[in-house]
């Protein structure tokens, strides 16, 4: 169940300030929406003309799939499918009983349905900086057309600046996020009162009975216009997987109070216009402003496409870090940004890929509306994966009855299929962009966590059990060298093999040996008190056992810290870290995957070493290494 009363920001952040900061983060994404949706609908009005039966007919559809795809689905569903406060596709995979993700035939479609879907986001994250940054540049055109040959060059620059600041983290520029995002919702609503005033009866596209009718009208054309109506959701799951940021009740506070009013008076009042002036279908968003107002109506608009970017980015720095910690991706350099947000950090890697991805898809594309298709795809997929994940969530850990089950997945299951088929015709026109995307990062992550298991199921079998090491080990045999020596090892209760390598080799021990695992459990943080557990084996021995959580990244000095807490006077500076590196020898044997085996050795050898990623003193590191054949 939630567990949103507790969340740790509820306490130490004012209230209001936390809403404020989930409009300038959370709906970032959604509220950049207005630029492109609506025009995307009526790109080509010979296909889908702006007739008053289709433009309310169109308002209608916008208006139930706020009401039911965020609303209902995300808001009240979904939201409440958090693990320990957190959100996102991975905490809900890490939410299903490990029982369950285990199971012969089921581990492996509900594991693969989560990663596919988290994949799918990195896409989500390319495709949202090119096409909110363009949409809003390209209101330049709307005021003069002296600007035409500059708007790819000024998008590029607005976005190489947008990414090259990330190393300085979001802790300073998020405190604007909020107020600028209040603007911009405050500028959506006047916007759309000041044409809904000129033809009141729009308003009656709340009605079901204009949807219904403009499909019984359109038939196949009205279905695949579903595809561009989707863009008026495509910030859902950013509400979900921020979650852990603010907690689930101001992100609902600010919906209801300020977001999807905005919303619904902007999109109300585009079609208003559109009704009034057919010939604005081109960018309608623009064209309901006065002339006046336009240059500043893009640098608004523009930076709510810089906050609706930010967001993305920092969320696939999130989710790069949950991969590390639940064993899907390979050790990455990951900075902190702040010493008092856990959630600020920053990926160099990550950033540099996004951002050359970003700057080549506004390239390639070159206009907003070649990317519109592309960007609904890959969120409609992850929509899809988020509903069945969460009916497994309901019948197997809220212990819900498998009718209300079957009621909630089977509604919001078509409603998402719906929009994933209108959405998969456009795979040729850049729809296969996030789903090659997705592919590859599936590829990536499911190889390194086949590739770990094997790893680690070779080592295990030829892995000494500490007891039997121990009960044969005469230390008065054995020169002792002063000091301590800390023996990293994967499993607890096993001699690691640099252990074993260095007595081999060096014949010493030092005076105390520490035998240290890092656990990462299935819960995003570990309280301090519960992080490291210190037992002591004999003959100078000590066993420790440090436990994070998936938001959380395994740091050395805090654990030397907390064994002076608990009897280990430990100094970084006088202790010597022995690790094993593992060189893998490609198998003898034939085999179809054998290029999984390529890329799992590759990934490997790329992977961040371990004492930077501990935070370990290079000059206080010894590797040991060993050859493993997979």
């Amino acid at each position: 169940m939630s567990h949103d009363d507790s969340h740790p920001s509820a306490g130490n952040r004012f209230f209001p300030g936390l809403v404020l900061g989930a409009l300038g983060v959370v709906y970032g994404d959604i509220g950049t929406s207005p630029l492109y949706a609506l025009r995307e609908v009526f790109e080509d009005p010979d296909v889908l003309a702006p007739t008053r039966g289709n433009v309310l007919g169109i308002l209608s559809l916008v208006f139930w799939a706020l009401i039911l795809v965020i609303t209902v689905k995300y808001l009240v569903f979904v939201m409440r499918a958090d693990n320990r406060g957190e959100g996102g596709i991975l905490a809900l995979m890490a939410l299903i009983p490990s029982r369950l993700r285990d199971r012969r035939g089921g581990h492996w479609i509900l594991v693969a349905l989560g990663l596919f879907g988290a994949a799918l986001l990195y896409g989500d994250g390319m495709i949202t900086p090119a096409v909110s940054v363009l949409s809003a540049v390209e209101g330049l055109q709307v005021a003069t057309h002296l600007f035409d040959p500059y708007v790819i060059a000024i998008t590029i620059a607005i976005l190489i600046g947008l990414f090259v600041v990330q190393r300085r983290g979001t802790a300073g520029i998020g405190a604007v996020f909020g107020p600028v995002m209040l603007l911009w919702f405050a500028t959506l609503a006047v916007l759309g009162i000041s044409w809904i005033v000129k033809d009141p009866h729009v308003l009656a596209a709340v009605n079901p009975v204009y949807a219904v009718r403009f499909f019984l009208e359109n038939r196949v054309v009205g279905f695949l216009a579903l595809g561009s109506v989707f863009l008026v959701v495509t910030g859902g799951e950013a509400l979900y997987a921020d979650m852990g940021h603010f907690g689930r009740k101001p992100i609902q506070i600010a919906w209801f109070a300020l977001v999807l009013p905005a919303l619904l008076l902007n999109y109300f009042g585009q079609g208003a216009l559109l009704l009034h002036n057919p010939e604005a279908v081109h960018n309608p968003f623009y064209r309901m402003a006065p002339s006046w107002s336009l240059y500043p109506l893009v640098a608004l608009a523009a930076s709510a496409a810089v906050i609706a970017s930010q967001a993305v980015i920092s969320g696939a720095f999130s989710l790069t870090r949950q991969a590390v910690q639940l064993g899907y991706s390979p050790r990455v350099s990951i900075v902190h940004t702040s010493e008092e947000e856990i959630g600020q950090i920053y990926i160099p890697s990550v950033n540099w890929l996004l951002m050359l991805s970003t700057l080549g898809l506004v390239l390639g594309f070159r206009e907003s509306t070649n990317l519109a298709g592309a960007y609904g795809v890959a969120v409609t997929a992850t929509m899809v994966i988020t509903t069945v994940l969460a009916s497994v969530v309901e019948r197997r850990v809220w212990g819900w009855r498998l009718a209300p089950v079957l009621l909630f997945t089977v509604f919001f299951l078509a409603i998402d299929l719906a929009f994933f088929g209108a959405n998969i015709v456009k795979v040729a026109e850049g729809g296969w962009f996030p789903l090659a995307v997705g592919l590859l990062i599936y590829t990536l992550m499911s190889t390194w966590k086949k590739g770990r298991s094997i790893l680690s199921e070779k080592l295990a079998s030829t892995a000494l059990p500490f007891e039997t090491f121990i009960a044969t080990l005469k230390p008065e045999s054995l020169p002792r060298a002063k000091g301590t020596a800390v023996f990293m090892s994967r499993e607890a209760g096993v001699t690691p093999p640099a252990l074993l390598h260095n007595l081999k080799h060096n014949q010493v021990l030092h005076e105390r040996v520490i035998l240290l695992t890092v656990m990462t459990e299935e819960i995003p943080q570990v309280p301090r008190e519960e992080r490291l557990q210190v037992e002591t084996l004999g003959k100078g021995f000590y066993s420790a056992i440090a436990r994070y959580g998936f938001l959380e990244s395994p740091e050395m000095p805090e654990l030397m810290e907390l064994c002076r807490g608990q009897g280990l006077d430990l100094k970084i500076m006088s202790t010597t870290f022995f690790l094993s590196r593992e060189t893998l020898i490609p198998s003898r044997k034939p085999s179809l995957m054998k290029w999984r085996e390529v890329l799992f050795a590759l990934m490997l050898r790329n992977a961040q070493r371990p004492n930077e990623f501990f935070r370990i003193p290079a000059n206080r590191v010894v590797e040991l290494g060993m050859q493993v054949q997979l």
